[in-house]
């Protein structure tokens, strides 16, 4: 058997970065265009774009793209796609650009001209609109909802050409990896079944089970973590890289996963997110996405099981990667293991329940941690690192990360 397909119609990777002599032309002639300045989402997006990772797009979406996306989940080709992937820019700069003008797409935290694109179109959104479509909220205190506010008041959409992958390649050096390069991994291995375990956090005993129970059906398992922005009192990709090599050194059998980074921040859309790290997963090679608990969540802004459900709602050929749900998981005391709401008959007295907030909260307060919650070896390097913080930021625990939600 072959790896999925990638995402589209064509069912081929599409990078939309330039190589060699071209890339040089195009970066030489960059350098003379107006520069539009992009976050650290949109610069996130624009690498996706350029690495094939965001497989079919070409560039940035236009307004009937952006509409589609937020009411119907498809674009205007009819190619399923569940968040919108826009450039915004200040109303004053979106009427000084002429239809079809090329401009500079320049980072506006480190000033590296990333890429190039030619505007076709310029539109205003309706944000609120957006936000109560794709986070089901317009609620300013979600960090999803204040991203797209902040965004400027005109989007920018057209075809882009990529010029750079910023610090990814050298700062996360082989852990940072293509569709193309974890595609020929998998390939190598003889992996055809790879399932995708997302992680934003270190890997404490619950995800730790999610991924060995994944490893019992499928050929490999790829840990992909998220390198961009996060919010506030998460923990920062190098640190939590170590923690993940950490616990594959020592609680996983050789060669049966893969750790591996991609470029974006983190949007807390819940659900619909879960749905867009199934679909670049599949352009990853992924066949399978590990979807527990509360999975792209923050807070109590969805259901701890909403991103299962949401895969029931779409079509069933929208994507080839397809969830692996697997319910709310705990150790349990009299189980004298890992197990969850459909193995384990004991009661929730009986039951520690694992999540990356209480853990984050419990190091950040120099508290105790339970035997059973992480293993030995990770928490030796996260004790380090909150030891050496300067600045603590307080952590909140909702319903989700105490159990409260369990069954």
């Amino acid at each position: 058997m072959a790896l999925v397909k990638p995402h589209g119609k064509k069912k081929t990777l599409m990078p939309l970065k330039l190589e060699g002599k071209e890339m040089e032309a195009e970066k030489a002639k960059a350098k003379g265009l107006t520069q539009v300045r992009m976050s650290s989402r949109e610069t996130g997006d624009l690498i996706m774009l350029g690495i094939g990772g965001f497989t079919p797009l070409e560039g940035f979406m236009g307004h009937d793209d952006w509409k589609g996306v937020c009411d119907n989940y498809k674009m205007a080709d009819g190619v399923f796609w569940p968040i919108p992937i826009t450039l915004s820019t200040s109303k004053g700069q979106a009427d000084s650009l002429k239809s079809n003008e090329e401009v500079a797409l320049v980072d506006e935290s480190t000033g590296e001209i990333m890429g190039t694109m030619v505007v076709k179109e310029k539109y205003t959104i309706d944000k609120a609109h957006e936000c109560k479509q794709v986070y089901k909220t317009d609620d300013k205190a979600h960090p999803g909802v204040a991203m797209v506010m902040a965004q400027g008041d005109v989007n920018l959409a057209g075809p882009v050409k990529v010029l750079s992958e910023g610090s990814f390649p050298t700062e996360f050096a082989g852990v940072y990896l293509t569709p193309k390069e974890t595609r020929k991994i998998f390939e190598d291995k003889g992996w055809s079944r790879v399932a995708a375990f997302q992680t934003r956090n270190p890997m404490h005993r619950s995800h730790e089970y999610l991924a060995k129970l994944s490893l019992e059906i499928c050929d490999g398992l790829m840990i992909h973590s998220l390198l961009g922005k996060l919010k506030p009192g998460d923990i920062p990709a190098d640190v939590r890289g170590n923690c993940i090599d950490t616990l594959i050194k020592y609680y996983f059998v050789k060669d049966t996963c893969v750790q591996a980074g991609y470029p974006l921040d983190m949007r807390y859309a819940g659900p619909r997110e879960a749905l867009l790290h199934a679909l670049f997963r599949q352009n990853y090679g992924c066949s399978d996405l590990i979807v527990g608990r509360d999975h792209a969540g923050v807070g109590d802004y969805y259901g701890p099981f909403d991103a299962h459900h949401i895969f029931d709602e779409i079509p069933a050929d929208a994507l080839e990667t397809k969830a692996l749900k697997i319910d709310m998981t705990f150790y349990c005391m009299k189980c004298d293991g890992m197990a969850s709401n459909r193995t384990c008959p004991h009661d929730k007295a009986d039951r520690l329940n694992l999540s990356g907030t209480a853990l984050r909260k419990m190091l950040s307060e120099n508290t105790a941690v339970p035997d059973h919650f992480s293993r030995p070896e990770v928490l030796t390097i996260l004790q380090k690192y909150y030891a050496g913080l300067t600045e603590k930021v307080e952590i909140k625990l909702h319903k989700h990360s105490t159990g409260e939600s369990a069954k």
